[in-house]
């Protein structure tokens, strides 16, 4: 049976397409969730056989994932797998698969690879398929489209209009960009697979902002798959934007979160001068920010985490470099924020020779290993990064979260130890708060310690000999 691309949209309006997600992590499986509350049939896609086991048992895995959720969509067909092969049952395909760094700081790309090889078989004529994870420009019709033509069924093609030039314009309602469409092209034939590129947005701990509310980028390899897109995709948020291919889509993503890590790496520098001079920088952000016009507030850290921020300059520097480009801002702003961990280490340092202490004969209780306030995320955190130096100097390390009861092995850590109890913490010498979570009683941990070190701003407004700002 043909079907049209009016066909696809309609189904997708009706919420009659089957919608799989592949990878359901921190964002696969809320943008599952999304789609469940519509009605909209999903089948969740994992390598990982107990978050399956999981998820099909209504157990959820992640802090900000309720298991009624998980229930309610389960109610709606939601379903979790490891079985590729039932992917050629559905409609659209989604990817949120990691794409992390090498250690050399190359991209990573073996799970969007390994991920495409594996389901370019079970594809099937009409099928949208679409790439969510961060990467480089380039991506998707350099790694996408080529080995789906190549691995998947005999004849399998990848839609291509080249009759489509972008126009800016409104196609369909509730989208903005470019969307152009030929004269009656949506009573033409899907004759292949249709392909794009649509980064994900997701905000851990982010409770003010529905994911709803959060505008969906996306860009086709031709305008037919934007429709689609478009029309999937607009079941769940409130409004799209269309950009004329995939090549400025995932440099969309890249450019929002590069915007903000060359911006902490400014204040994260400016910091470090700040309390050489004895200004306060968090006085000097708040003052700035009275500037109605030219100004938007940033604040420095321990150094930065999550897998957008501390990644996405390396994979444009990786990429302008095949182009003879440099991008020597972007890198030095990685590097500024990559040394921040370093910054700290020397703090503690100095702080425990004022008390006549050597790191070598310390004992260390880092707050917070999460890499951002209030989520279960431990990816690229810098207190992971600080562990490991302090432990390379000699002294005893733990740590205290009430989001990681244990902490076992990571692809670049190896803890495997447990949440060391706040009732401890006048027994370290030194006491490091580096995620600020608002679990935390701030003034009544500063009593308890023998030399408490603020990462964070969080001790501002107390006073006491025993808190080191930095």
């Amino acid at each position: 049976m043909s079907l049209t691309l009016n066909d696809w949209i309609a189904r997708a309006e009706r919420r009659e397409v089957h919608v799989a997600i592949i990878g359901l992590g921190y964002v696969g499986l809320p943008l599952a969730l999304l789609f469940a509350e519509e009605g909209i049939r999903v089948t969740g896609f994992d390598i990982d056989p107990q978050k399956v086991a999981s998820l099909n048992a209504g157990r959820s895995y992640i802090h900000r994932v309720e298991p009624t959720a998980i229930a309610a969509a389960q109610a709606a067909g939601f379903t979790a797998t490891t079985d590729i092969a039932k992917l050629h049952a559905c409609d659209a395909i989604l990817i949120c698969v990691p794409t992390p760094l090498h250690p050399d700081h190359t991209p990573d790309m073996s799970f969007v690879t390994s991920t495409i090889e594996a389901l370019a078989p079970y594809t099937r004529i009409g099928q949208l398929i679409v790439l969510e994870s961060t990467t480089y420009p380039g991506t998707t019709d350099e790694i996408i489209v080529p080995t789906l033509e190549r691995l998947g069924p005999p004849g399998t093609q990848v839609l291509r209009n080249p009759e489509a030039a972008p126009a800016k314009n409104r196609h369909p309602e509730g989208s903005e960009g470019y969307a152009s469409l030929p004269l009656n092209s949506e009573e033409a034939t899907l004759t292949g697979l249709l392909v794009a590129f649509s980064p994900e947005r997701e905000d851990p701990g982010n409770t003010t902002t529905s994911r709803r509310d959060i505008p969906k980028v996306i860009g086709g390899v031709d305008s037919l798959a934007t429709a689609a897109a478009v029309a999937l995709y607009s079941t769940i948020f409130t409004r799209t934007v269309t950009v004329s291919s995939p090549a400025a889509a995932e440099m969309t993503k890249l450019l929002e979160n590069i915007y903000r890590g060359v911006n902490i790496a400014l204040v994260n520098e400016l910091k470090q001068l700040c309390l050489a001079m004895g200004i306060d920088i968090w006085e000097v952000i708040d003052a700035a920010s009275t500037k109605p016009f030219g100004f938007q507030a940033f604040y420095p850290g321990p150094g930065i985490g999550g897998h957008c921020i501390p990644v996405d300059p390396f994979y444009l520097s990786w990429r302008a470099r095949q182009f003879n480009q440099p991008t020597r801002f972007i890198e030095l702003a990685g590097q500024v924020n990559e040394a921040m961990p370093a910054f700290v280490l020397r703090t503690i340092e100095h702080a425990l020779e004022h008390k006549g202490k050597t790191l070598a004969a310390s004992s260390i209780l880092i707050l917070g290993i999460a890499y951002k306030r209030d989520v279960d995320d431990l990816r690229e955190s810098p207190a992971l990064t600080l562990f490991d130096l302090l432990e390379r100097t000699g002294a005893q390390v733990a740590y205290n979260d009430p989001f990681f009861p244990t902490v076992g092995r990571g692809r670049h850590y190896k803890l495997e130890t447990a949440s060391t109890p706040l009732e401890q913490v006048s027994t370290f010498d030194c006491v490091v708060l580096v995620t600020d979570h608002t679990a935390y009683n701030i003034p009544a941990l500063v009593a308890a310690s023998k030399l408490f070190i603020d990462t964070r701003n969080a001790t501002r407004g107390l006073t006491s000999p025993n808190i080191i700002r930095c």
